[in-house]
């Protein structure tokens, strides 16, 4: 898939994350990993992001990495559902990853943030751009945590790299992101990337931000559906109703421990019978009583599976 042809794609549509599967003694589970994918690829999403945040790329290591692109890859071959790879760390690892990524046959690359260190903005441009010309496919560039272009930085680097085709939001920072949005306009992809975005869809949506990813889609994929489409269409009678029944009461639950974001995941797709083993550490899982508040929030919803 050439970079301008991701780039329509991923202007339409639910987005989401797929979690990895891991064994008992947190081994990569392929045949588990393939399920799920099966199991997903029916609802709709436009495209999948394997190894992404939520797929606990921040843990992966060796060989991982490309065993989890390809089985992505040929597990959703033929179903029209693109698959993007996450790639991030430092940019010569990136650019392992990416490459990887690239030979695996994924037909693009989110670029996740850079490791811990701070930088400028001419080293941001310099990490990304080497990112982007190490391959032939498309780039999402994710602004988060210590990665934070500007809409100048953004310019420049999209006037020398032609496959850098979209840009995902996780910092929530409305001034910034209507300054990228009138700076760059349609040369760009635009994603919401806040946790839980559904919350946060409306106003980006309002900001000419339409698309998210959904985390929540890995365990009620036909709920989060549902949402996208009642906020595609203005429907905000059934958007406010959800988040007032699920998501704001699903909030509390993830916010009561540090790198819950992705705990609760797993522990849903668990909850609905389609679980992918532990998180790795440095996350932990729930606790027993988070478990059955979450099951009863599942519960409460009309056909969520």
């Amino acid at each position: 898939m050439q970079p301008l042809e991701l780039q329509k794609v991923l202007s339409h549509g639910l987005l989401s994350f797929p979690i990895t599967d891991f064994t008992a003694d947190l081994e990569f589970d392929k045949a588990g990993y393939q399920k799920r994918l099966e199991w997903l690829a029916p609802y709709g999403a436009t495209a999948l992001f394997a190894a992404g945040g939520t797929g606990e790329y921040f843990s992966l290591h060796g060989e991982e990495y490309g065993q989890i692109v390809k089985t992505a890859v040929d597990t959703c071959a033929g179903t029209g559902v693109a698959i993007l790879a996450g790639c991030g760390g430092p940019t010569r690892a990136a650019i392992a990853h990416a490459q990887e990524a690239e030979r695996q046959g994924a037909q693009g690359l989110l670029l996740l943030p850079h490791y811990l260190t701070e930088s400028n903005q001419d080293g941001l441009i310099a990490h990304v751009e080497a990112v982007c010309r190490s391959v032939k496919i498309g780039v999402v560039v994710y602004n988060r945590a210590a990665c934070r272009l500007t809409p100048e930085s953004l310019a420049k680097l999209a006037d020398r790299n032609p496959n850098l085709i979209g840009f995902k939001d996780g910092i929530g920072d409305i001034e910034l992101m209507v300054s990228i949005w009138r700076k760059m306009g349609d040369r760009f992809s635009y994603l919401g990337g806040l946790p839980t975005a559904e919350v946060y869809a409306g106003a980006y949506k309002a900001l000419g931000t339409p698309v998210y990813s959904s985390a929540v889609f890995n365990f009620v994929p036909q709920l989060a559906m549902d949402f996208y489409h009642a906020t595609a269409a203005g429907d905000t009678a059934t958007t406010n109703r959800l988040i007032d029944e699920f998501f704001l009461p699903y909030l509390d639950i993830r916010n009561r421990k540090g790198g819950y974001a992705v705990s609760i995941i797993k522990a849903g797709a668990r909850l609905v019978g389609h679980g992918a083993g532990p998180v790795r550490p440095p996350l932990t899982d729930l606790t027993a009583e988070e478990d059955q508040m979450l099951l009863a929030l599942i519960q409460k919803q009309k056909n969520p599976v």
